[in-house]
């Protein structure tokens, strides 16, 4: 039962206008919110990230300007206006891509596979959300990429921590050290790929692999180590 302030029964029939005028207000602002993400990424690609004003993006996506500062408080925050939604959902295919029990390298190649794929897509309007997100805490936008990157970070720590107890790596630091480790192998590799003039995801992944083969399997002298195959990588282990 729905009551007013005073205590009396709200007839069925307000009940019903009152829902459906807040869904419309809820549809009037998704699809605003739609209309900004669409008009920012078009000004953004076609004019780059420094040329674009908060303005032309206002015009662009018909609204007011000040309507666009409820959604993003600058350009910075709009690229994660455009990319939040995307990113979340690459996270979720992302954590339940890697095989149980496979080596840790494949795993992680799995996890990261999904994001060089859909970046790929529009290197242009990648490389401004790769050169931005750097220190990027605050923002309307911000908590809500802070929490998907370490949802990441988190699902990397609990394959590690797998990793570990199966034996298929031998690693003395914690868990969640090695992820981050492991985070920022990934995160300087897609920059490094991303800056070529048509980025091929395949490329990219085998540079990726590469990386991550160097780092299990250590630097050390061969005289002075015996390597040996683990995690799908080579672990060096002192003799």
């Amino acid at each position: 039962m729905e009551l007013t302030e005073r205590g009396a029964e709200i007839p069925r029939a307000d009940k019903s206008k009152r829902r459906g005028r807040l869904g419309l207000r809820e549809q009037n602002k998704q699809d605003k919110r739609a209309r900004i993400r669409v008009a920012a990424g078009e000004l953004f690609t076609k004019l780059g990230y420094g040329a674009a004003t908060m303005r032309q993006i206002a015009k662009r996506a018909h609204v007011g300007l000040g309507t666009l500062f409820n959604y993003a408080e600058d350009k910075r925050d709009l690229v994660f206006l455009i990319f939040n939604d995307e990113l979340d959902a690459i996270t979720d295919t992302a954590l339940a891509s890697p095989p149980a029990g496979a080596p840790l390298i494949d795993q992680l190649i799995a996890v990261f596979r999904p994001h060089y794929l859909r970046l790929g897509e529009n290197p242009a309007l990648s490389r401004i959300l790769l050169q931005e997100l750097t220190f990027y805490s605050e923002g309307k936008q911000a908590a809500t990429f802070q929490g998907i990157r370490r949802r990441l970070i988190d699902g990397i720590e609990e394959l590690v921590r797998r990793a570990q107890q199966d034996r298929r790596i031998l690693a003395a630091e914690e868990p969640a050290f090695v992820a981050r480790h492991l985070f920022f192998v990934y995160s300087a590799a897609i920059r490094w790929w991303i800056t070529a003039e048509r980025p091929d995801a395949k490329e990219g992944l085998a540079d990726l692999r590469r990386l991550l083969e160097l780092q299990f399997g250590g630097l050390a002298p061969a005289g002075k180590v015996k390597a040996r195959r683990s995690g799908g990588a080579r672990t060096a282990q002192a003799s």
